[in-house]
């Protein structure tokens, strides 16, 4: 009998936890980010140097984008997204290192996403609106909308699941038949648009992640917020 390309086989058990292999990758990019995160602010300076400018211009992209999306100060929403975005860019990227699976092209990965969003949507709803305010919401327009708007926040918490998933294993299943087909050094064009789709795959969960908040935060009842760095937006 074939294996479904949707089951894996264990490496260990941890109790009655079975680890897998896409799940030791998402261990080693967490490692790898928290690392870098410790070194790279530990000795922060009035003049940047090169490292530092980087990253100042990534917080800089990431807060523009949020803020243009969601319209409020960005700060509050900066860790969610930012790391929401640098975690699928280098799960995504991990495809191209040799005998890696990204564990973006797992559905447990891209579900436990989508439920991150989830929660922050909630989170950021009942704090800037208080939990009456956020729950009026599922009334709107009127009260017979409830059952509907409950039912939009689980597909499109779906269909974040989804999105992910099929882009990420497509690019997997694309460049791993070419290069049994054609060899180590034909697939090398795919690779690198395989490089820019992950890229473009990682912005769009973040823009959407942007989306979901923005309306969780919106409405008559939640309190005008003006960005420190631009004024209000209109």
């Amino acid at each position: 009998m074939t294996e479904s390309p949707l089951e894996l086989t264990p490496l260990f058990h941890v109790g009655p936890v079975a680890i897998t292999s896409p799940v030791i990758t998402t261990w080693g990019i967490m490692a790898a980010m928290l690392a870098f995160c410790l070194l790279t602010t530990r000795n922060l300076q009035l003049r940047p140097g090169k490292v530092q400018a980087l990253l100042e211009l990534v917080v800089g992209a990431i807060d523009h984008q949020a803020e243009e999306v969601i319209r409020r100060d960005p700060a509050p929403f900066r860790a969610v997204v930012g790391t929401i975005f640098l975690f699928i860019l280098l799960a995504n990227w991990s495809a191209l290192l040799p005998g890696v699976e990204p564990p973006t092209a797992r559905l447990e990965t891209d579900a436990a996403l989508a439920l991150i969003v989830l929660a922050a949507s909630g989170y950021f709803g009942v704090r800037l609106r208080g939990t009456r305010g956020y729950l009026k919401s599922f009334a709107q327009p009127t009260w017979a909308m409830i059952p509907l708007n409950i039912v939009e926040q689980i597909t499109r918490t779906f269909s974040l699941v989804v999105r992910l998933f099929g882009n990420i294993m497509s690019g997997v299943f694309v460049i791993g038949i070419v290069l049994s087909l054609a060899g180590l050094f034909v697939p090398i064009p795919l690779m690198a648009l395989e490089l820019l789709s992950g890229t473009v795959q990682a912005y769009i969960f973040a823009i959407l992640a942007c989306v979901f908040i923005a309306t969780a935060v919106s409405g008559d009842d939640a309190p005008a917020e003006t960005s420190s760095k631009h004024g209000s937006t209109s």
